[in-house]
């Protein structure tokens, strides 16, 4: 049979074919002699960079070896020079990686006028793409481009990629972003970067990067992320030794997942200041205020070995914090020495102050002399939090956030655990913690060990039971009480029946039912006349 394609079609392939075209790869070299445009061999090599990325075009190559790239550039608005300006997406790479490959701004440390003499590493946008370069020496000028003394997303909409490169010893004077500002870095080292916020960076997402000793004179001293500059994110980065003079010694404002910041100094916040932390280890920061965090969202990190010289050696809340599924444990300070005024729930930590279930049992990790914080098989954070604050699928370390139906309290996921329960709970009532414990019936109730503990129940304790009480009618308004034995760190949801035959027999008729301490009532409106009315009542989990 023979096929035959529609003209249409043809010609469009047609059309494709005549529109493709190959990437073109443009060469430098810092000690080429015989330098020629576009620059297509390593013969004709350019020996600046910004020569051969104006030779480029979008999608090409501009490949760079080995030497040191102190000349070119280009003026870009008022805000001084850029030794390299990527305005095309292209991709600019060294051909040896970052520590032969290096691109040297200048700074100028000064401010006003005199910044016009100042030149960044890099600026780019449009999807551009560097790598493999170290990025030294820059200062960000002043004007509308002030920001971002290493590398700067300076034009157009695409933003830029930076993977694989070192910014280190760069400037922002009069603004943000000391090492990078508004770009993407992969794999990266930030080091010894200063800025007034965001010595490292200010508004990038950073994925799989170092932030190290960077300083803000404001806030940020490693990774600044709030207004009126913009967000930041960070995955798996590790933030060591950073320090700014006001806030966030670490980072200020943004989000940081899986992260490890530690040795950070502020005023307030010494590891992190008005951010959200998802699975992270804080340890070993010290500020005034909040040695470890200052404000934000915490949820399933480890905060630990922090100091404050005031108060809130873990965490300061007193402006408003939130703490879910965290160990808050082993910091210092004269007041609050974990935490301060922070809404916890489902933490470990000491005092026993909580919006919700918690324990003040010490969280048994594996070796904190070494700095080791993974859970022991026997710790009693195990089992022990609550799955409706988890917000991402992995711990710390890139293990299964949840294993064996519960999540744990703190930055790492036991991965081999022997019970569905807590931990602390089946150490509270002095059970051991073996695989058969989850379905023995201890008190010979009819409940086993799991049941009990979901609903909050004795398993030792034979008149502990989730029993519902005799309805009790009601004229104002019309109806039937319905009441049973609870207590208050559960929600409940209550079905009725008027038919036991049908099918299903029984529907929910409310949810969400806030448990209180001895017995929980429902008011049923719906209850009217003769019935009859059955009821049950579960634990919704």
């Amino acid at each position: 049979m023979r096929l035959q394609w529609p003209l249409a079609a043809v010609i469009c392939l047609v059309l494709l074919k005549l529109n493709a075209r190959a990437m073109t790869t443009h060469y430098v070299d810092a000690n080429g002699t015989n330098s020629l445009s576009p620059y297509l061999s390593w013969a004709t090599a350019a020996t600046n960079i910004q020569d051969a990325v104006d030779a480029s075009t979008n999608g090409d190559l501009v490949l760079v070896t080995n030497g040191v790239y102190a000349t070119g550039g280009r003026k870009w608005f008022d805000s001084g020079t850029n030794r390299v300006t990527l305005t095309n997406a292209v991709t600019l790479q060294s051909v040896n990686g970052p520590a032969v490959t290096l691109i040297v701004g200048n700074r100028v440390a000064g401010t006003g006028p005199a910044l016009t003499n100042a030149v960044r590493c890099v600026g780019m946008g449009n999807n551009a793409v560097l790598s493999g370069f170290t990025l030294t020496n820059g200062e960000a000028g002043f004007g509308n481009y002030p920001a971002g003394g290493g590398v700067a997303y300076i034009y157009g909409s695409g933003g830029g990629t930076v993977t694989n490169c070192i910014l280190i010893g760069n400037l922002a004077t009069n603004s943000a972003g000391g090492g990078a500002d508004r770009v993407t870095l992969i794999n990266c080292q930030i080091v010894g970067n200063s800025a007034g916020y965001g010595g490292g960076a200010c508004a990038c997402t950073l994925i799989n990067c170092t932030v190290v000793s960077n300083t803000a004179s404001n806030e940020g001293g490693g990774v600044f992320g709030g207004s009126p500059f913009g967000a930041s994110v960070l995955t798996n980065c590790t933030i060591v030794g950073n320090s700014a003079s006001s806030s966030g010694g670490g980072a200020y404002g943004g989000t940081l997942n899986a992260c490890s910041i530690s040795n950070n100094i502020a005023a307030n916040g010494g590891g992190a200041y008005g951010s959200t932390l998802n699975d992270c280890l804080v340890g070993g920061n010290s500020a005034g205020s909040g040695g470890g965090i200052y404000g934000g969202i915490v949820t399933n990190c480890t905060v630990v070995f922090n100091v404050a010289t005031s108060s809130g050696g873990g965490i300061f809340g007193a402006t408003g914090a939130w703490c879910y599924n965290s160990i808050l444990y082993y910091n210092t300070a004269p007041t609050g020495s974990n935490n301060i005024g922070t809404k916890l729930n489902n933490c470990c930590t000491i005092p026993d102050s909580f919006d919700g279930a918690g324990i003040t049992n010490d969280p048994a990790f594996v070796n904190t002399a070494a700095g080791d914080f993974h859970l022991q098989s026997n710790s009693p954070c195990i089992n022990s939090g609550n799955n409706a604050f988890v917000t991402t699928a992995t711990d710390l370390g890139g293990n299964p956030r949840i294993v064996a139906g519960t999540v744990d309290i703190g930055a790492y996921e036991y991965q081999t655990p022997v019970s569905k329960i807590s931990y602390a709970w089946l150490q509270q009532y002095g059970l051991p913690i073996t695989a058969n414990i989850d379905t023995a019936d201890l008190d010979g109730t009819g409940f086993n060990v799991y049941q009990d503990w979901i609903s909050g129940l004795n398993p030792t304790n034979a008149l502990s039971v989730l029993a519902m009480l005799p309805p009790v009618p009601t004229n104002n308004p019309t109806g039937l009480v319905v009441s049973w034995e609870s207590v208050s760190n559960r929600t409940y949801f209550l079905q009725s029946s008027t038919n036991l035959g049908a099918q299903p027999a029984f529907s929910i008729i409310q949810s969400n039912i806030t448990g209180q301490a001895g017995t929980t009532s429902y008011m049923d409106t719906n209850a009217v006349g003769n019935g009859p009315f059955f009821y049950r009542v579960g634990v919704q989990q």
